[in-house]
């Protein structure tokens, strides 16, 4: 089988846990990474064995070798990259979240189909093996009418040079564009649809974002989501997901899991254990590839519409805290 080529636009943390990713995807090829200034893509390139190296992003996706792109970048940036590699026709996968806010997106997806080309968000838990199998059991009905989820998650973020970018609105900073997006997808999977009310509240610091927060999300009928988040206190992650006839906790990691808890009256705990292979990343990469393969343009799992929903209940949420971005 033909290798399908990637480039990388962006050299830190989570572009290097992606190259991990590509490592462990035998029909994967990382060929080109690029920068904004040439001695970090040599770093990068030297670290990971990367042909090409590009002191800037437009010179990346020009290469003519490159078959789709991935976008790891900050927040702030998502847009103009992914538009910068649609007009140089490469299919792409951005990192979450998936852009600043809907306007972006929208922008985004409307090219790509103009253009007919590839383009998918990293939402990388969807395709954990044990989020399948969790989809699966969903469908069939396992604990009934799905009436309630919680997720919460937090951690104290340091105020130092290593995550500056947390605290920074220039750069799309708060806690809801860096885990609360993961907590509000996994809601939009569970139920598959926006909420249709939402109530919210959350604390803006000195820095001007949202470092914690807590959200209300109801759905049709009376059925809500839970969400809270911090980058202000350390908070046990919790995924539990409660129906009419038994509930699921998902254990931790929360992003990337392998063991879940069936609970049901009168029975014995079932639980469910899905190891899997490499470091997750390779997951969402299969994805990306079997699609390119099909001639697909967009996945089944994390569809475009899905995504342009899920910026606009972010948004939503963001009006209720009168929180913009300067570069909004």
């Amino acid at each position: 089988m033909e290798k399908i080529r990637w480039g990388i636009i962006g050299t830190g943390k989570i572009a290097k846990a992606f190259s991990k990713g590509l490592s462990f995807s035998p029909d994967a090829e990382l060929i080109a990474i690029g920068s904004r200034s040439i001695d970090s893509a040599n770093r990068f390139g030297n670290k990971f064995g990367v042909l090409h190296r590009y002191g800037n992003y437009a010179s990346m996706v020009e290469n003519p070798d490159i078959d789709v792109v991935y976008i790891a970048t900050p927040h702030a940036i998502h847009a103009e990259n992914i538009l910068l590699s649609l007009e140089a026709g490469k299919a792409v996968l951005c990192e979450k979240p998936f852009t600043l806010n809907m306007t972006q997106a929208k922008t985004a997806i409307d090219m790509a189909r103009r253009k007919k080309l590839f383009l998918m968000e990293a939402m990388w838990t969807r395709y954990i093996p044990l989020m399948v199998r969790l989809r699966e059991l969903l469908a069939d009905g396992i604990i009934g009418e799905l009436k309630m989820l919680e997720i919460g998650m937090g951690f104290i973020a340091p105020r130092d040079n290593s995550s500056l970018y947390f605290f920074n609105p220039h750069m799309g900073g708060g806690i809801l564009l860096d885990g609360g997006c993961y907590a509000v997808s996994l809601a939009s999977m569970i139920f598959r649809s926006p909420p249709t009310r939402i109530a919210s509240m959350a604390y803006l610091g000195e820095s001007g974002v949202d470092e914690q927060s807590a959200m209300i999300f109801g759905y049709e009928g009376d059925s809500m989501a839970v969400l809270y988040l911090s980058f202000n206190t350390s908070i046990p992650p919790a995924f539990r997901i409660m129906g009419t006839k038994g509930r699921i906790t998902i254990h931790p990691p929360l992003f990337n899991p392998t063991r879940m808890t069936i609970t049901k009256a009168d029975q014995e705990d079932e639980i469910i254990e899905i190891p899997f292979e490499g470091n997750g990343y390779n997951y969402e990469i299969a994805e990306v590839m079997r699609c390119l393969r099909e001639s697909k343009l967009e996945s089944d799992i994390m569809p475009l519409d899905e995504s342009l929903e899920i910026m606009q209940t972010l948004d939503n949420i963001r009006a209720q805290w009168n929180l913009k971005y300067p570069i909004e």
